[in-house]
């Protein structure tokens, strides 16, 4: 799920930058270009942890603009998901054919066909919840679920996955109101 990876990004810079303070320019830059983005191997560069100021190599001059390309190697936080791996997510949005949920910039969704046998024709429209037969477990807008990964697509700086609340300690956590629901 979470871990630390060291990483090399590219900065160019315009020669307006060039003065005293061009390795704290470099390292604001770095983090504001690579925070927050998808990287398909790796998962979401959730934050930047270090940029090292030997780590910031030497910069080659373009010669038609004027501008400098600086490598530069940094340690960052990632979020990757893993298939089978269990996450705490908030849903977002219920619909007929499943809901989605978020763990932090992850979103994945949860068809109803991989939801526990009692709830697969549990859809409510009007509350845009999945109900159980029982009436017991609504999942709904806000509610916290306990899910599995079951896949994972990455595309244009996105990463979004397909999970399943059908197995044994899946399911809702949290209806929203902030207090956790025992078994």
């Amino acid at each position: 799920m979470f871990y630390v990876k060291e990483l090399t990004h590219e900065i160019e810079l315009v020669p307006v930058y060039f003065g005293p303070k061009l390795r704290a320019t470099i390292i604001r830059l770095v983090k504001e270009q690579v925070e927050g983005l998808a990287l398909a191997n790796y998962g979401y560069v959730v934050t930047v942890i270090d940029v090292p100021e030997d780590r910031i190599k030497s910069g080659i001059i373009e010669y038609d603009t004027g501008n400098v390309s600086f490598a530069v190697q940094y340690s960052a936080l990632m979020l990757r998901p893993f298939i089978n791996e269990v996450l705490d997510a908030t849903v977002s949005q219920c619909n007929a054919l499943g809901f989605f949920a978020f763990v932090g910039p992850l979103r994945v969704f949860v068809s109803k066909h991989s939801m526990p046998e009692d709830m697969v024709q549990g859809f409510d429209a009007e509350k845009e919840a999945w109900i159980s037969d029982d009436k017991e477990v609504e999942i709904s807008r806000g509610c916290g679920v306990r899910l599995k990964i079951k896949g994972s697509t990455v595309e244009e700086g996105n990463i979004s996955a397909i999970g399943t609340i059908k197995d044994n300690y899946l399911g809702l956590i949290d209806d929203g109101t902030g207090e956790v629901i025992e078994d």
